[in-house]
């Protein structure tokens, strides 16, 4: 028979190794104790539930990304979680069924099927927040103010926000009339920005004005000044396209003054997320990365399929990448107490209340020597002086 690595890994699955794991551990207390300062309570979620479940409302983007298998005891399809976002929903819409706005924030394992592009992980940590409740642009303002401090809290430089709203194509597409292949077709080619099949697709438009409008989105990106050329290309629009405009420049003024160096970037033909969001999409991009840090939007009627559709938006990152591109230290093996292997008295009282008082202690065990001390990381030690046990420096003579 031929011999099996036992501890190989599948693709794209990998373990956490102490150092990384510390940092990483670190980053989750302090943004779920920065989470929790904003309001937003947590909750955690089942790692499997019901495949419906799982694949509503946002969740439909994820069918492929999600594995699947039978419940031995109900013979059910179950899925294990590929985002945690639907389940957010369901516990929002369906446990608490609070009536005013609620906050909810999570971080919990994640597997995909498949690494998203520019990635070779398929095991995430999905760290996020959910406002609900709320259908204002102030909602969207306040996700996104927590998701730059997120990363301000991760020690993540040189960050640029992208924001767009699907609300605008989607509202052209459907003045226009297109049909769903068509809508597709039109989608596809915006994406890669490829402006020719843009014209030609929308060439079929019987109304020219909205088939100039769907062209121009296209060539409508760049700074905060896209806005201002967008209310004029897209004047006479459907009054919702220019209710979205104005939602935009309102989430750029806002967020403007309150994070004067992060630069904003606007792209009316992006549409990240366009089969689940409804309104506001933003990601947070930082050189390097050929991806973005964090992302998020506005998913109204999220809820619906849980039997209560309710306003909704929120963001969401990867909390292994964004310990990976930040500066966050976690506790620290250079620094700690080596306690010899002993039963002399008053040694495990000195131990227990050192350790309570947080600092790390490590005992030796048999056959252990003070001289193996800085290799577990203790830069002091225990010794027994003057009727007592001191904590001493260790000389590195």
């Amino acid at each position: 028979m031929p011999t099996v690595d036992r501890w190989l890994l599948p693709d794209g699955i990998e373990e956490v190794l102490p150092a990384e794991a510390a940092r990483t551990e670190a980053a989750r207390r302090q943004l779920l104790d920065l989470f929790s300062r904003w309001g937003y309570d947590l909750v955690i979620t089942p790692h499997i539930e019901y495949l419906e479940s799982l694949l509503t409302g946002s969740g439909h983007d994820l069918e492929l990304q999600t594995f699947k298998m039978i419940d031995q005891l109900s013979g059910r399809m179950l899925g294990l979680r590929a985002d945690i976002t639907p389940q957010v929903a369901r516990i929002d819409a369906h446990t608490l069924g609070a009536e005013g706005p609620s906050r909810l924030c999570y971080c919990g394992s994640v597997l995909h099927t498949l690494p998203r592009p520019l990635s070779t992980s398929r095991s995430l940590i999905q760290l996020g927040a959910e406002l609900y409740g709320d259908a204002s642009s102030a909602s969207d303002i306040e996700v996104i103010a927590l998701m730059l401090e997120t990363l301000a809290a991760s020690r993540v430089e040189g960050v640029h926000l992208d924001i767009g709203h699907v609300g605008i194509y989607r509202g052209l597409v459907q003045a226009a009339g297109l049909d769903g292949a068509a809508e597709r077709a039109l989608f596809d080619a915006l994406q890669r920005k490829a402006v020719d099949e843009v014209h030609e697709l929308t060439s079929r438009i019987e109304q020219s004005s909205l088939a100039a409008m769907l062209c121009s989105l296209a060539e409508l990106s760049g700074g905060v000044e896209v806005l201002e050329r967008a209310h004029v290309v897209l004047d006479g629009a459907p009054e919702s396209i220019m209710a979205a405009l104005d939602e935009l420049a309102e989430i750029a003024q806002v967020i403007s003054r309150r994070y004067p160096a992060v630069p904003l970037y606007f792209d009316l033909a992006e549409l990240r997320g366009y089969h689940y969001h409804t309104g506001v999409s933003f990601a947070a991009f930082v050189a390097g990365t050929g991806q973005s840090i964090a992302q998020g939007g506005r998913y109204d009627e999220i809820g619906r399929d849980f039997g209560r559709a309710r306003p909704a938006t929120g963001f969401s990152t990867d909390l292994r990448l964004l310990v990976a591109c930040g500066q966050i230290e976690g506790g620290s093996r250079e620094h700690g107490i080596w306690a010899p292997n002993a039963n002399q008295s008053g040694l495990q009282d000195k131990v227990m209340q050192l350790r309570r008082a947080g600092e790390r202690v490590i005992v030796a065990l048999p056959g252990q020597r003070d001289a193996e001390a800085a290799d577990f990381g203790c830069d002091r030690i225990l010794r027994f002086e003057n009727d007592g046990w001191q904590v001493k420096e260790i000389s590195m003579a």
